[in-house]
């Protein structure tokens, strides 16, 4: 079975000083990373664009399959680009920030076998993302309050946590120094891939 997925790039990238999203890893770019994981697994990708859109939409471009959309509502946080994606929803679909980049597929593939209308993927203990969000709650998505967020949103929802052994689900790119680190992790398990 093959999902959908919204992918947020709409951010301001504050604490990394610079565009985030273009930056290189892994032979792409950070988000061009979370993309080519993705474009095995879904029908439809969407990337929300907002601050920096141009960036956002030369990385996008070279990707067959993925449809970018703007966020004008960006300085609103990062709900307000949830809500813009879910808009291009009609099924089943991941939810993604776009410097996820060292998610494996498997990790995708997993979620797709949970039985809760919003799974979660858990490292170790503790919660990460994608999340995968079922077709039937984009209505109530989409009446949730702008000023709401996603941890509020699924704590009203049947929510299933599956365990993934991928240190990926947890690792987001804020600061220069996490950058280098999925880099490496990255780097480590294309060593041992090839």
């Amino acid at each position: 079975m093959k999902c959908d997925a919204v992918v947020l790039a709409a951010g301001y990238s504050s604490r990394m000083g610079t565009g985030k999203m273009a930056m290189s890893i892994n032979n792409t770019t950070v988000l061009g990373s979370v993309l080519e994981t993705l474009l095995d697994v879904c029908g439809k990708i969407v990337v929300v664009g907002g601050h920096d859109y141009k960036s956002i939409e030369a990385v996008t471009k070279k990707y067959d399959g993925v449809m970018l959309v703007e966020n004008k509502d960006y300085d609103l946080g990062m709900f307000s680009s949830v809500k813009r994606g879910v808009k291009e929803m009609t099924g089943d679909f991941f939810l993604i920030p776009g410097d996820y980049p060292a998610v494996k597929q498997s990790t995708y593939l997993s979620l797709i076998e949970g039985s809760g209308d919003f799974v979660v993927p858990v490292f170790r203990g503790r919660k990460g993302h994608p999340v995968l969000i079922k077709g039937n709650l984009i209505s109530a998505l989409n009446s949730e309050p702008i000023e709401s967020n996603l941890k509020v949103f699924r704590d009203k929802c049947k929510t299933d946590f599956i365990e993934v052994d991928d240190e990926g689900v947890l690792l987001d790119i804020d600061t220069r120094e996490d950058y280098e680190h999925i880099k490496e992790i990255i780097g480590r398990r294309n060593q041992i891939e090839n």
